[in-house]
């Protein structure tokens, strides 16, 4: 993923899993949000995973977060019925993270209205078992973001100033995490500040709209 809108606008519903697969790459299997659903504005690449040819078994994203008791309750009321019609903005993407033989289910949530990132969930099949899985990482700060960059899973969250519109936050923060003895570890963190000029934004450099002469009738 390389770019996308962010917010800290509120929740709004959200609903259920969108059918349809595409592929993300060699090992990495993304299943479809809204097409309107933008990512983030970070540096995000869906690189393929070192198991190209891992077998990945299609989830009901919806039911996992509805059953899961790390899922924030304005989440889950979010998840409760679909934006509208059947556009939903949940984006499931398969990855091997963890080293299972079952690739691993990354859930990233979003608003309807504004396309924010308000959960991203990072689900594991449980060992020796033929059905279910365990959450291994919840985010639900607002603007989160999860993909997948050189096998290893990779959050970016916008950040917000004072007088930030919610088009235009004033940067990102992207983390990276390995997993190791059971768990997501943060190794690398980096900070990028947005530029906040715009091309419709015009210098003023004394020569526009004053009246100089040059325009108009003579004499």
């Amino acid at each position: 993923m390389t770019k996308g809108g962010a917010a800290t606008a509120g929740v709004a519903a959200v609903g259920l899993l969108l059918a349809g697969c595409n592929p993300g790459g060699e090992g990495i299997r993304k299943e479809g949000a809204a097409s309107h659903t933008p990512a983030p504005r970070g540096a995000m690449s869906a690189t393929p995973a070192p198991s190209p040819s891992a077998h990945y078994k299609k989830v009901n994203a919806v039911q996992l977060l509805a059953d899961d008791p790390k899922v924030g309750p304005d989440v889950k009321r979010a998840v409760a019925k679909p934006c509208a019609a059947h556009e939903y903005p949940i984006e499931v993407t398969y990855a091997s993270l963890t080293g299972g033989k079952t690739p691993d289910v990354i859930v990233n949530v979003m608003t309807c209205a504004d396309s924010v990132g308000i959960g991203t969930y990072v689900y594991r099949a449980k060992a020796g078992a033929t059905d279910g899985y365990d959450n291994v990482y919840t985010n639900e700060q607002p603007s989160v973001y999860a993909g997948v960059s050189k096998g290893e899973l990779e959050v970016s969250k916008q950040t917000y100033e004072a007088g930030d519109k919610v088009c235009c936050p004033s940067g990102e923060d992207v983390m990276t995490y390995r997993w190791a003895n059971d768990h997501f570890t943060e190794y690398d963190r980096y900070h990028t500040d947005y530029s906040k000029t715009t091309v419709d934004e015009t210098p003023d450099d004394g020569n526009v709209g004053t009246g100089n002469g040059s325009t108009g009738t003579e004499g």
